[in-house]
Formats: C-alpha cells, sequence, structure tokens
C-alpha cells in the first residue's frame, strides 16, 4: 500500500466515524459521493483492501507466454549479444528472431535475469547547443574514431566519419590508417557524391595544420605567430575552394562525436553478430546494414531545402589535386631529384626559364607520379645511373698468431738431477 492509497484510507475512516461528510470526503478524494458510499461499503466487507485496486497481484492477460520469455532470455544470453541493451536487443530479437517484444518489458526481463543492470542518469551540466545550419553543404564535420571495431577478430580498424551538420548526413568508410592518404581517399569519395561542401570542421591533428616547434626547455614562452605552410590536405582544400575550420575543444564537435559513440556502441555489436573479421566486409556491413538504419533513424530535414554544395568543374582535376605534391629545383641540365631518382626533362619539351625554377611534383593515390611546369605536364624520363665498377677486395693480411713459447724448459723435470757436488762445482765455475 502506498502513501495515496493510506491517505485515501484515512478519508474513508473519517467519513465512516462521521468525522466529515460524505460529501466532503467526495471533495476530498475527488470522486463523486455515489463511489463514496460504494467505498464505505467494500471498507465494511474487504476492511483496509477496500482502497486497493482488485486485479493488484492478478496476472495480466495480455502480457507475452512464459516460453517467449525463457527463449528470449536463451538468446540475449549468448556471448554474440554480451553488452546489448533492451533498445538494441529489441530490435534484433525482432529482426533476426522473430520475436517482438517492447523494450520496457525487456529491460525488465533483462533485469530479472541479471543481462541488464539499471543505471541511474547523473545530472550534467547542460551547455548550450549550437543551432544547426539551415543548409546542407554549409558544415561538414570530419573526424576519425580510433576504437577496434573488430573486437580482435581482424586488424585494428580505424573509422574515417564525415556528417554533414544540418540534416546530420553520415559519410563514412573504415580504413587500416589514419593517414592523410587515406583521408583524401574517404574525401574523394565524399566530393564525388554531394559535391564540394562550404567548409569542413574538425581538429587541430597533425594532418590539417602545421604546428609550431618550440623548444623544450621553453614550453611556456609566447612567439609572434608565423605563417607555415599548409598540410596536403589544408593544400587540396585551398585548390578545391573549401574552408577549413578547427574546433577548439571536442564539444565543439560535438555532432560528429556523438555519431562516434553510436557506432562504437551499435556497430560494433552489429559487426560481432555479423561475424565480421576483415576491412571489405566492414565497409559492406556499413553500406547495406548500418548506414540505412542511421538514414532512416537519426537524420533530420534541414531547414532550409536549397543544397549548398558546389558542382565538380572541369578545372578540378581530383587526381592532382587529392595527392601528395612536393616542389623540386630544375638543375641547369634540365634534371630534378626525387626520391633518391634523377628524371630529365625531354629536349622537345626544355622551354625558356626552366633553370633554377620550381617543378610540381604528384604523387597520386594510385602509386603513379606527375610531373608539372607551369600548366604543362612533362614526361620526365628516368636516368639511369652508370654502374660504378666493383671494388677490388683489399687483400687480406695474415692473422696475427701469438709468439712461439720457448722451449728450453721442455723435459728438464724428467731428467735425473746432478750429484750435489757436481752442481755445486758447475755453479762456482768461472770462466
Amino acid at each position: 500500500m502506498n502513501q495515496a492509497e493510506r491517505d485515501r484510507l484515512v478519508i474513508l475512516r473519517k467519513a465512516k466515524q462521521r468525522v466529515i461528510t460524505q460529501v466532503e470526503a467526495a471533495a476530498e478524494l475527488g470522486v463523486s459521493v455515489r463511489h463514496v458510499k460504494r467505498l464505505l461499503k467494500a471498507l465494511k466487507k474487504r476492511r483496509d483492501k477496500a482502497v486497493l485496486h482488485g486485479l493488484r497481484g492478478r496476472p495480466s492477460p495480455r502480457r507475452l507466454p512464459e516460453a517467449t520469455k525463457q527463449e528470449t532470455i536463451r538468446i540475449l544470453s549468448e556471448p554474440v549479444y554480451a553488452g546489448f541493451g533492451p533498445t538494441l536487443a529489441a530490435e534484433y530479437l525482432r529482426d533476426k528472431h522473430g520475436i517482438s517484444v517492447s523494450k520496457e518489458t525487456l529491460r525488465h526481463w533483462m533485469m530479472e535475469a541479471k543481462l541488464w543492470r539499471g543505471r541511474r542518469r547523473n545530472t550534467k551540466t547542460v551547455h548550450l547547443q549550437r543551432p544547426r545550419r539551415t543548409r546542407c553543404g554549409e558544415l561538414v564535420q570530419w573526424d576519425t574514431s580510433d576504437h577496434d571495431g573488430l573486437e580482435g577478430r581482424g586488424e585494428w580498424l580505424y573509422l574515417i566519419s564525415m556528417i554533414d551538420d544540418a540534416p546530420s548526413r553520415l559519410y563514412a568508410r573504415f580504413v587500416t590508417s589514419d593517414s592523410t592518404a587515406e583521408n583524401m581517399r574517404v574525401r574523394w569519395g565524399y566530393l564525388e557524391q554531394y559535391g564540394r561542401p562550404l567548409a569542413f570542421y574538425t581538429d587541430k591533428a597533425a594532418l590539417f595544420q602545421t604546428a609550431q616547434k618550440h623548444r623544450r626547455d621553453e614550453p611556456g614562452v609566447e612567439k609572434d605567430p608565423v605563417d607555415l605552410p599548409p598540410t596536403q590536405i589544408g593544400r587540396a582544400l585551398e585548390e578545391l575552394a573549401i574552408r577549413w575550420l578547427p574546433a577548439h575543444s571536442p564539444q565543439a564537435k560535438g555532432r560528429v562525436e556523438r555519431g562516434f559513440s553510436t557506432a562504437q556502441d551499435r556497430l560494433v555489436k552489429g559487426l560481432r553478430v555479423a561475424g565480421v573479421s576483415s576491412l571489405e566486409e566492414a565497409n559492406a556491413y556499413w553500406g547495406k546494414e548500418f548506414l540505412p538504419w542511421w538514414n532512416r533513424t537519426l537524420t533530420v530535414e534541414p531547414g532550409n531545402a536549397c543544397d549548398a554544395h558546389r558542382p565538380l568543374l572541369e578545372e578540378h582535376a581530383w587526381a592532382a589535386i587529392l595527392s601528395h605534391v612536393d616542389q623540386r629545383q630544375i638543375s641547369n641540365g634540365y634534371t630534378i631529384q626525387y626520391c633518391g631518382q634523377i628524371y630529365r626533362i625531354p629536349r622537345h619539351q626544355v622551354r625558356t626559364g626552366m633553370r633554377s625554377s620550381k617543378m610540381r611534383i604528384e604523387a597520386r593515390l594510385d602509386g603513379s607520379i606527375a610531373m608539372r611546369f607551369q600548366d604543362e605536364y612533362l614526361a620526365m624520363q628516368l636516368c639511369t645511373a652508370a654502374v660504378a665498377p666493383p671494388k677490388a677486395k683489399p687483400v687480406a693480411k695474415p692473422r696475427r698468431t701469438s709468439p712461439q713459447k720457448s722451449r728450453w724448459m721442455q723435459g728438464f723435470f724428467e731428467k735425473r738431477p746432478l750429484p750435489l757436488g757436481k752442481a755445486m762445482a758447475i755453479a762456482n765455475a768461472t770462466s
């Protein structure tokens, strides 16, 4: 009996003892006078149980069969479903096992079977969220998740994600390393599918900005800012006319960070159930299973239907822009050195002003190398260096050995000793 039922019982007892009238009791209980009369009659028959509902303690006629409950607990007790919460478990039971159970009913079942423990939500500091951008393509958050998505079943994979700030539309790929080349490949796929956004929003990792070096013995010394050359990704963004915005904290790019928290929970468990153990299988599961669920459940309609993505132009040579670009100086012999090799400009492509000028070298993602002077790509020729004659091996010097011992003591102790007198005569003899 809860406190409200106890209060009702006190009011009914007052009405029974005529301390208050039935009209006053009805006003305090918030019911009609006729119902107060019913309760007083029930109080004579059932006593204090009159204030309890008649169905209390009886099983509901709409409850699920006990066999369904036991089958559900057996399925969720398997190792592949370890760590599943009620919401995710209810979805997998419905889609893969044909068992329809509400998440609240499943939560009670899992808590009874010790498969789930209820957690009290701690009150966190509320931060004022930045409003979404109104159009697709105005701002795209870009980050990498360093998490063991395969849980030891295969190599360590990284998840590079790009999420549009307006509709929360997600584009991501699993890669084997968080390198400049892999980030460029993922960005290439995004640009081909959606076009050029107005801005990318990332952290201040070394992939996106060149950090100014400081000596270890003066970490707190303030220096004037220096214009440092951009990174390869920064240079590519400049050539594509895409603005780069750095985030000063993880909370600033909270949309992509929350996306990682969802991926590290729901996506990792989905990969486990599907038995994924390789990079190709992980990307296939992402495109077929997780991404459709994301677009169906977590995306929203942007405030403005206009798309801010800009089309791709003919001047945007993807292979040239999304590559590792270096510069080398042309020597007086119309040659350059790159990666330990010497390349020569063909005679028919030699032009005035090439000597001591800079040449753009593009190490492209497909492994090829392209070299451009101003606006013209040159058919560079690899110079084969003359093979130097092998050096004659030096004559080996004879190995030094330790000097032999003198043999004057050889057999000394085996000889018969001289008589004492003879020995004294020899010792005292003079020349």
